[in-house]
């Protein structure tokens, strides 16, 4: 019974961890980190992000494991933390979009020359307030 349990959780975290590097591959290889970097003029801190992607990762995987409960603070923490994911999803989607190509295409198919801007912040703003409708409900159950 404990060779059995040993070889799941090398299994279990095995597959997690190729899991994990496929994510962080795929966000190496759309752009998003070298973005961030070239944009906010930081070259000289890439260790730096580094450390802190890697930390991101793992205090993340540990988070959704074990599940820490916040005492004093927590909603404040949880604002930062929905604030932090929420731009850098915007940043990801914003470098998936620039290297797909995707927006030129759709202005070409829609034959639309002026308004795109207006296109991309409906669809932010349709997020925002789907997202918002949710949790609202949620949490007032």
């Amino acid at each position: 019974m404990f060779l059995k349990e040993v070889f799941l959780c090398f299994i279990g975290l095995s597959a997690g961890g190729i899991v994990a590097a496929g994510v962080f591959a795929f966000l190496v290889i759309i752009g998003v980190f070298p973005r961030l970097i070239g944009k906010t003029h930081t070259n000289k801190h890439i260790m730096l992000y580094e450390t802190l992607i890697i930390l991101g990762g793992v205090l993340g995987n540990l988070g959704d494991i074990y599940e820490f409960p916040f005492g004093f603070g927590g909603n404040v923490f949880l604002g930062i933390y929905g604030l932090a994911v929420g731009i850098f999803v915007g940043c990801l989607v914003m470098s998936l979009a620039e290297t797909l190509k995707a927006l030129p295409v759709i202005s070409r198919r829609i034959n639309l020359g002026v308004g795109l801007q207006y296109i991309i912040l409906s669809l932010g703003l349709g997020k925002l307030i789907g997202s918002l409708v949710f949790f609202a409900e949620k949490f007032g159950q």
